[in-house]
């Protein structure tokens, strides 16, 4: 079952007084329950993995939003600037296993230079400083999932 079926199943129990379905096709059983509010529940099991479509949703934003909340408190007090992610994807310090780190704390960056790689969809995008200064901080974990527009270096600019 697709997510496109899974959202149409939602569609029609909201339309409706059903107040459950259970569904199993291939070894996968996904059950829909609707509550006196409107919020809808998910929940997909099986012996084998299984995409689930609705927990990952909410788990993603709160992190996004604990992680871009603390760095831009600093950058006012501190005068820093954020180096920011221009895409979602998976954060790389460095080119491949055994080569350089592009950027650590303390090196100076200037326009142009390389401080680290975002890989999405297969493809591998450099990501440039847009400013100059001094690597204060880094902000994600190498080979960690990044969000778009989230804080990935603090650079003092002085």
């Amino acid at each position: 079952m697709d997510i496109k079926q899974i959202q149409e199943l939602v569609k029609l129990i909201n339309k409706t007084n059903i107040g459950e379905i259970t569904i199993e096709e291939e070894g996968v059983k996904i059950t829909v329950k609707q509550k006196k509010d409107p919020v809808q529940h998910i929940v997909a099991s099986s012996a084998a993995p299984a995409y689930t479509p609705q927990p990952a949703v909410p788990q993603t934003a709160p992190v996004a939003a604990a992680v871009t909340e603390k760095p831009a408190a600093q950058p006012k007090a501190d005068n820093l600037i954020t180096i920011k992610s221009p895409m979602i994807g998976t954060f790389y310090r460095q080119a491949g296993p055994g080569k350089p780190l592009f950027v650590s704390v303390g090196d100076e960056v200037a326009p142009g230079k390389v401080v680290c790689i975002i890989e999405a969809m297969k493809l591998f995008n450099e990501i440039e400083s847009e400013v100059k200064g001094k690597i204060v901080k880094i902000l994600v974990d190498d080979a960690s999932p990044v969000e778009y527009d989230q804080p990935l270096f603090l650079v003092d600019p002085a």
